[in-house]
């Protein structure tokens, strides 16, 4: 980290750390293990790590990786790292292990965020070596899938698929909302490399893993059923039904909730995209409208590379009303490097 940077981005970590519970001892403890004053640590500071990782996961969620990484970066740096190094009992030394790895998972989502994969890899590496010493399963599995989320996002489904099936694998006893959130990823994986047949055959499986786990709870914050209908239009989507991807993008929007403000951007916009891939220009500029909405809230390079997508679908169409008006409005929001 570049170490001019250090006090500029403590700053902002610390304003995170007062939204903690009993931020008081919270703040104490992180100043202490800075100046090195913490030799041992016990429970409660593998519950400020695991804290402060859920508020900035939230940040995420509502502003994007852009505003958010730098301080989880920051975090693992002054405060985990050495958390790591100090005396411990084994148990202790365990759940630290487990919490850093969540910790170093969400930092490599938000690096693949900003479109830094090389980064974004060697985050997931590490969040993989904290998760096995940990035997933290489930943070396991979910590096595998993230890692599985990225290659698919760049086009390398074979891939996707082998890390799909890794985290699948790496998990035989998940929970029905676990399997959805492992099996909607294999469909789109597999959709992706032109396997149709197993790429239904995942779809119904996530589908009937998520309707036992809604039958059971309603969780919030993790895998539910507009992350599903996400999945849902890629694999329509990857096996040429566009009007079916179309659809089920609406419902993804519709049943997404309003904390995930990056999410519902993206979604919006790749919404566009798939209207005029059908040759509905104004739904199209109708669903890109909704996305420029909140647009100047989120700092995201993966929606950056969805507005880039508009302006060139649209410039071609600059004499309908619809699309000239977006268009304008548009260049007001976005930074005029996207319009290149």
């Amino acid at each position: 980290m570049d170490p001019s940077r250090r006090s500029v981005i403590g700053a902002g970590l610390f304003s995170v750390a007062l939204t903690v519970p009993d931020w008081p001892d919270v703040v104490g403890r992180m100043e202490a293990v800075q100046t090195g004053r913490a030799q041992r640590i016990g429970m409660a500071e593998v519950d400020m790590v695991i804290a402060m990782t859920e508020r900035v996961s939230e940040l995420d969620d509502q502003f994007g990786g852009r505003h958010a990484r730098p301080m989880a970066a920051a975090f693992l740096v002054n405060t985990v790292a050495p958390y790591l190094k100090a005396d411990a009992p084994e148990p202790v030394r365990k759940a630290m292990m487990s919490a850093a790895s969540d910790l170093c998972y969400l930092t490599g989502y938000m690096v693949v965020d900003e479109g830094v994969h090389g980064l974004a890899q060697q985050y997931y590496l590490k969040a993989l070596q904290l998760a096995g010493a940990s035997e933290d399963h489930l943070t396991y599995c979910t590096t595998l899938r993230g890692m599985s989320v990225q290659a698919v996002d760049l086009g390398h489904g074979p891939a996707a698929m082998r890390l799909a099936d890794a985290a699948a694998a790496a998990s035989p006893n998940a929970g029905p909302r676990m399997r959805a959130f492992l099996a909607g990823q294999q469909a789109h994986a597999a959709a992706q490399t032109g396997d149709r047949n197993n790429a239904l055959i995942y779809l119904r499986e996530a589908e009937a893993a998520m309707d036992k786990a809604e039958s059971r709870e309603k969780a919030f914050g993790s895998y539910d059923p507009s992350s599903l209908h996400y999945h849902i239009s890629h694999v329509r989507h990857e096996l040429g039904d566009l009007p079916g991807a179309v659809e089920a993008m609406k419902e993804s929007d519709r049943l997404c909730y309003d904390i995930y403000r990056r999410s519902r951007v993206k979604e919006r916009a790749t919404l566009g995209e798939f209207h005029m891939q059908v040759g509905h220009l104004e739904a199209a500029c109708a669903a890109w409208n909704e996305a420029l909405d909140e647009y100047p809230l989120v700092q995201s390079g993966r929606v950056d590379q969805r507005m880039q997508t508009m302006f060139a679908m649209i410039r071609p169409h600059l004499r309908n009303p619809a699309a000239r008006d977006l268009h304008e409005r548009a260049r007001l929001v976005t930074p005029a490097s996207l319009l290149a």
